[in-house]
């Protein structure tokens, strides 16, 4: 799986379409009160598929994706010329902030992480860099195309 080299990123931005936003939504809240997770890959720094992963710890406080599937996924990417973009996950009851397990678990700097939070009535979605020992907020903007 080659890894991305995502313009979006480089310019403080991430992209992705309405339908991956709705349908992460969905995924996450369908998850609860476990943290969910999942890909998301695309093309041209856009996320366009989203891929809903397995969380193995059936937490509420962290998740971990196993091997296998992680995998999988990458071959399935391949198959669509597409890229890593992003990687997601929820918080059922903290804020839309990575944690310092987020940080430092962290494989992939070089993508979006998306977090979702269900600490108030209306989910937060936000996204950020991970680099090093710290987490930088990313714009999101959302584009309507398939």
């Amino acid at each position: 799986m080659e890894k991305t080299n995502d313009p979006g990123l480089t310019s403080g931005t991430f992209y992705m379409t309405n339908h991956v936003r709705q349908k992460l939504i969905s995924h996450c809240k369908s998850e609860l009160p476990y943290e969910a997770c999942g890909l998301l890959s695309g093309g041209n720094g856009v996320a366009e598929t989203i891929w809903p992963m397995e969380n193995v710890n059936r937490s509420s406080f962290s998740y971990s994706m196993d091997l296998e599937q992680i995998r999988h996924v990458f071959e399935l990417i391949d198959r669509r010329n597409e890229d890593l973009i992003g990687i997601y996950h929820s918080h059922p009851t903290d804020g839309a902030y990575p944690s310092e397990g987020d940080i430092t678990l962290n494989n992939y700097p070089e993508v979006g992480h998306l977090i979702i939070s269900f600490a108030n009535s209306i989910p937060e979605l936000k996204c950020f860099k991970l680099t090093g020992k710290k987490a930088f907020p990313i714009q999101l903007k959302f584009v309507n195309r398939i």
